[in-house]
């Protein structure tokens, strides 16, 4: 049932032509919401309660939605999105596309991007046309940056619009880490590497990547080690202010959700970079240790990449925007590598 029809007030306002065009509300059903849920007036990624005592950044990136997916089934001939942001609308180094832009996927299969006006802050909409029509699950990525408010889902009056099914995982895989793991500086959502792994391995996930703001708190750890998941990644070596910091929490992060989770897998990495200085190193030194001592201590279930190892060969830092960030090239490396990793710890 078109519910505009009878209640003028749920009509979203359009400039899209498209015939039969009707707009739906994603936080309601048929559709799912992965990787975030809404708190007042945004999707989050972390409660407000648990996130604001941590540090501002924590506060404040929790609240935006890297990771959040909307899975649904249609046979519509076209896509429209009706986006409501805020927050920042470029960096220099960042397409604009990844910081809030949204695409929308069909499985592995990738049918565009909803792409932002330059110079939106508050509020843009746009419209995919699917070449070949056919009742698909679908899965629209959002934002990597912004704050995102709310989301509208349009398509053609009168089509199948029905709930998508679960990920064949169906716990999410939990990544927690610096800006790398939020996502920059992908080109859009669908390319960070926890995405691709979703989608290669179709797994549902929650991205914790908390641009600059990954200290390794114990807070943090605590709030992970409440989740019900499959496995978890974290690499917060950027974010460690100097290297006694990042000896001063990784272990206690480790063992606070080791404690809580004494099956779960959990793997470590550092920073995807090829050549290191001395002290980046010993950061990966430092993990080591950590790794080794869980080992020692008789654990089962830790692993760990290396930071150099998470880009092969071929792409040594052509993979990185300026040395630091992965580009879409370096996600897909990670991911490969990342993903390869969890397939042989899950056996699958």
């Amino acid at each position: 049932m078109d519910f505009t029809k009878i209640d003028k007030n749920m009509k979203v306002e359009t400039k899209i032509e498209r015939e039969g065009l009707t707009f739906y509300d994603v936080d309601e059903a048929p559709f799912k919401i992965h990787g975030v849920f809404r708190e007042g007036d945004r999707y989050r990624r972390m409660p407000r309660a648990i996130a604001e005592p941590i540090s501002d950044g924590v506060r404040w990136l929790s609240g935006v939605s890297a990771g959040g997916r909307i899975r649904f089934v249609t046979d519509s001939p076209y896509i429209a999105l009706k986006v409501q942001i805020s927050g920042p609308s470029n960096f220099s180094f960042f397409s604009v596309t990844g910081i809030m832009g949204c695409d929308v996927y069909s499985g592995k299969r990738y049918f565009g991007t909803i792409i932002p006006p330059l110079d939106t802050t508050t509020e843009y909409e746009n419209v995919i046309d699917i070449p070949d029509v056919a009742e698909r699950e679908y899965t629209i990525n959002m934002p990597i940056y912004a704050t995102t408010h709310k989301i509208y889902v349009g398509i053609k009056e009168g089509c199948t619009l029905k709930s998508a099914g679960d990920y064949a995982i169906t716990k999410p895989v939990v990544f927690y880490g610096s800006s790398i793991t939020q996502g920059g500086c992908a080109s859009r959502p669908g390319n960070t590497y926890p995405s691709q792994i979703s989608r290669a391995l179709d797994c549902d996930f929650i991205s914790l990547g908390f641009a600059g703001s990954a200290k390794g708190e114990p807070e943090v750890a605590q709030y992970i080690s409440s989740l019900d998941m499959t496995a978890l990644f974290y690499d917060y070596d950027y974010n460690a202010d100097n290297l006694e910091m990042y000896k001063n929490t990784h272990e206690k992060f480790f063992k606070i959700i080791r404690a809580a989770q004494p099956e779960l897998p959990i793997i470590m990495t550092t920073r995807p970079k090829v050549h290191l200085t001395t002290e980046e190193e010993a950061r990966v030194e430092v993990m080591m240790q950590s790794y080794q001592n869980a080992i020692d201590a008789g654990d089962k279930n830790v692993y760990y990449i290396k930071g150099e190892d998470l880009l092969i060969d071929m792409l040594g830092e052509t993979a990185l925007v300026e040395n630091c960030h992965p580009n879409d090239a370096g996600f897909a490396s990670m991911a490969y590598v990342m993903g390869n990793k969890l397939k042989e710890i899950l056996g699958i």
